[in-house]
């Protein structure tokens, strides 16, 4: 074990062997021990998250509102949300010798993350999960927390990024990819919907997780019914619709992100109807009437969204997306669009699903 090890797992009074867990691609995760008691120790990517203080202080709140809201209800604090654990001096992280930030929180028990592909009733208790999060939160102010990435989900301001590398042609690939090009432009007339509903009020500011993917659910080992939400770093002030929309952006769809053979790529309706049906369940006393009009749509806005930053990233040099090869990102794009497509195609009815389970 490094010393950087030894270090944090004395401040946080923790015994870890730095053994590595779960996959994700950001932080670096080990498991932990304090008392016999399961926890976790991570190491905070600082290249991604360049103010781990922001990050640390939002989830903070956030999960000290939800336990507040889960006591009031009679649940299990230890398992319903996520318990961060200070360090010894009373802080939410801890910071190396050697410069590098590290914090800890404990371990749910009997709970599993679903990596892959979804049936309709595991996504439907994703759903679950990530409505349960929303109107855990509906009346936190969603003004106090920091804005961990600037302009995550303001469309508006992707695609000026997009023009710009359009514009630039730095490496000489707009012509491999006009039809794309074509294709965000002629919709480039609905980036601002969300943005600017926000803005004049007519769609209220709420907390969002902004990483709704399938395994940023905790489920039950046996019941596989959703506990709860980690992967709480990108949690600031947004739309429910962005966190809606990518959800069934990426979980709905019954491809990979890089998939080229497009005939395989489009939107799964009975996964749309079965989160939709999970989200729903838990925010109809809740959700305005402007949201709900635009549940489908927000799935086609936060496609179009990936579309635009795929093409952008192509065309300025692929700086921001790990890619494998020169037209991964172009691959991506395509996909994306492909998808916007299908969901164009199926959006009455995926209005008329919507309109039917909130009723």
């Amino acid at each position: 074990m490094n010393k950087s090890l030894i270090e944090v797992s004395r401040a946080f009074g923790i015994k870890t062997d730095g053994v590595p867990c779960g996959n994700g691609h950001i932080n670096s995760t080990f498991f932990a021990d304090k008392d016999g008691e399961p926890y976790i120790l991570q190491l905070i990517n600082t290249n991604v998250f360049k103010k781990p203080d922001d990050i640390m202080n939002n989830m903070c709140k956030v999960t000290e509102h939800i336990k507040a809201k889960i006591l009031k209800s009679g649940g299990d604090i230890d398992r319903e949300v996520v318990s961060i654990l200070k360090t010894n001096d009373g802080k939410l992280f801890y910071t190396s010798e050697e410069g590098k930030v590290f914090r800890s929180y404990k371990f749910i028990k009997d709970s599993v993350t679903i990596d892959g592909n979804a049936t309709p009733e595991e996504f439907c208790q994703a759903g679950v999960g990530f409505g349960r999060f929303q109107n855990q939160l509906v009346d936190f102010p969603a003004g106090e927390l920091a804005e961990i990435i600037e302009k995550f989900h303001d469309t508006p301001s992707r695609l000026s990024n997009f023009k710009k590398a359009m514009q630039a042609d730095k490496y000489d690939r707009v012509k491999s990819c006009e039809d794309v090009i074509e294709y965000i432009l002629k919709y480039e007339n609905e980036a601002d919907i969300v943005v600017k509903g926000i803005a004049n009020g007519d769609i209220p500011l709420r907390v969002t997780h902004n990483d709704t993917k399938l395994n940023n659910i905790l489920f039950d080992k046996k019941t596989r019914e959703a506990l709860c939400v980690i992967d709480l770093d990108t949690v600031m002030p947004g739309s429910l619709l962005y966190d809606f929309g990518d959800a069934i952006r990426y979980g709905a769809s019954t491809a990979a992100e890089d998939e080229k053979d497009l005939d395989k790529v489009m939107i799964d309706l009975k996964l749309f109807e079965g989160f939709t049906f999970g989200f729903a369940s838990q925010l109809k006393d809740s959700i305005t009437k402007s949201e709900a009009e635009l549940l489908a749509f927000s799935s086609k806005l936060l496609t179009y969204e990936l579309v635009v930053r795929f093409l952008e990233d192509y065309l300025a040099g692929d700086v921001y997306f790990k890619t494998d090869n020169l037209e991964h990102n172009l691959v991506r794009a395509r996909n994306q669009m492909k998808i916007c497509q299908d969901i164009d195609s199926k959006l009455n009815e995926m209005n008329r699903i919507v309109k039917d389970i909130l009723k």
